[in-house]
């Protein structure tokens, strides 16, 4: 409860029960639960890093070492850590990767903030230098890129399988590198002059049953759900797809309406009337053309009938989502109503089938001529190595479709850490004051890099960052940590790379984390809701009754 005193009358501001922390106490309060979360994911960083176990509060388990699904299933309390997640999250969205470095740099700087803090050095003022730090880092990035072209395959599988070093797929690393690129490649757009490559056309569909290797890229959409009628083909080939958001059924009356029928003979005209109609929608779709259906809506029974009659394959209450990667991947145009179906808004593929997979059946649209569209189907022996390749799928994606947005690649395993904080020490002394040694500090923090992964690959740190600092100052400037030979390497030599955006990415999520954690000088909780006293009461009468 805080109160204001005025004329002698003690005045309440907060309720009570509300707890508030000021000035530096709340800072380190912050500081404290940032350097935690950073901590927890630390030990997951790199090729060697260490897996962690979550358990949620239904007992299930997940094992995994991606930083940004430990922070995500995390069941967190205190407002600094809800915000650092939140700030990993957001790096997760926007370039799939560097998620865990991220949050280790946010830690790293923030334990530095507070060290110059109790040197009465003003938040405000080391923010200033870190966003000075911030610009120099970014420059530099820029310098230390080189380009890649789209066509130049050798260097795409090299920084997808940086990506997925960290991740558990042993011998199946290579088969995911290879569906990821292709799958990638095959949905790049230009638009206005520039590439681009959207995550939401690529569909991955995971299946219990067989192993990692045998997981395929279909070119086209794969659609879980089965053919409506069993006396339906089961595969076309040729297809003409008609895909169609409109019901194969007869509508309802808005209004309520009473029909009586007096005589026999008109319920039978009535219920003609009826399969009229529907034979009616069919003939249509069959007049196209079209010998495969794809409804976002109902097909009453009467219709599929016909439909079967017809052979034409049908498929019904297909998801939004999927009907617009249909569109894409095969040509046609989503029809809303049955008289505006013409032969142009049918769509084609090689093949549509019906498979079985595992234990449900699934329609496959494959063999499209240039699909905008393509899934990936995963298949795996354990539901957990089922969703760490999901995962791991979804992090090469995102570091493709980061590097097509400028095509340029940095060196990784903490060279291009150890560059930039080289970079920043070159800059550092033209801005004298207390604005230097945040400067400083920043470089410093970058170096937590290089040193964590040389810690989770039991080297020795100190060795390590001497000798890396001894080729950096010499102008090597792509010599970082190779963790299996337990050696300081040319990452780019060594095929350790990381596309510039998922860099840039990272410097600038970690800035803005720390800078946003250090502005803060208070916090304000409120107290937490109590049983009401009515509620404790029902509740000990019951206990009573059933005593």
């Amino acid at each position: 409860m805080s109160r204001v005193v005025g004329a002698g009358q003690p005045v309440l501001i907060l309720k009570e029960g509300t707890s508030r922390t000021r000035g530096r106490a709340a800072m380190r309060n912050n500081i404290a639960a940032a350097k935690i979360i950073a901590e927890i994911v630390k030990s997951t960083l790199g090729p060697k890093g260490m897996d962690k176990i979550l358990v949620d509060s239904i007992g299930d388990v997940i094992v995994t070492n991606d930083g940004a699904t430990i922070l995500d299933k995390m069941d967190v309390e205190h407002p600094a850590a809800k915000m650092l997640i939140e700030v990993a999250k957001a790096q997760d969205t926007s370039v799939g990767d560097g998620t865990t470095s991220a949050v280790v740099l946010t830690g790293e700087l923030l334990k530095r903030a507070e060290d110059m803090v109790e040197q009465k050095i003003h938040p405000s003022i080391i923010i200033t230098g870190y966003r000075r730090a911030l610009d120099i880092a970014l420059n530099e990035l820029q310098k230390l890129a080189k380009p890649v072209k789209l066509d130049d395959k050798e260097t795409l599988t090299k920084i997808v399988k940086t990506s997925l070093g960290s991740k558990s797929l042993g011998f199946a690393t290579d088969r995911i590198a290879e569906l990821a690129i292709e799958a990638v490649l095959q949905v790049v757009e230009e638009r206005d002059g520039k590439l681009y490559a959207d995550k939401d056309n690529i569909q991955i569909i995971k299946k219990m049953g067989k192993s990692l290797l045998e997981s395929e890229l279909v070119k086209g959409v794969i659609i879980d759900k089965e053919v409506v009628h069993p006396a339906m083909p089961k595969r076309v080939a040729n297809a003409k797809i008609a895909l169609i958001n409109a019901p194969f059924e007869i509508e309802k009356t808005e209004f309520s309406a009473e029909i009586r029928i007096r005589d026999p003979l008109m319920m039978k005209q009535f219920l003609d009337e009826e399969t009229r109609i529907l034979k009616e929608m069919v003939d249509k779709v069959a007049r196209v053309g079209a010998n495969v259906v794809f409804c976002q809506k109902g097909i009453d029974d009467i219709a599929q009938y016909f439909l079967a009659k017809a052979g034409i394959l049908a498929v019904r209450r297909v998801k939004s989502s999927d009907m617009e990667k249909l569109a894409r991947a095969t040509g046609a145009r989503i029809v809303t109503n049955f008289d505006d179906l013409t032969e142009k808004d049918l769509g084609e593929a090689g093949l549509v089938e019906e498979r079985k997979i595992g234990e449900d059946k699934m329609v496959f649209v494959q063999e499209c001529k240039n699909p905008k569209a393509v899934s990936i189907l995963v298949r795996a022996g354990l539901e957990r190595q089922l969703d760490e390749a999901e995962r791991a799928l979804n992090d090469a994606i995102m570091n493709l479709i980061s590097l097509i947005r400028d095509l340029k690649y940095v060196p990784g395993g903490g060279a291009v850490e150890m560059a930039l904080a080289a970079a920043i020490r070159r800059e550092a002394p033209k801005y004298p004051g207390k604005e230097q040694l945040a400067m400083l500090a920043f470089a410093d923090a970058l170096e937590t890099i290089p040193r964590t992964l040389a810690e989770n690959a039991g080297l020795e740190p100190v060795e390590i960052l001497t000798d890396l600092r001894a080729k950096h100052e010499r102008g090597s400037n792509s010599y970082g940590v190779e963790v299996f030979s337990g050696k300081v390497q040319d990452m780019v030599k060594a095929g350790v790379i990381e596309p510039v955006k998922v860099k840039e990415q990272v410097l600038k999520s970690a800035f803005e984390a720390s800078a946003m954690i250090l502005r803060i000088d208070e916090v304000i909780a409120a107290s937490k809701k109590k049983e009401g006293k009515e509620e404790k009461e029902s509740k000990s009468e019951t206990s009573s009754e059933f005593e």
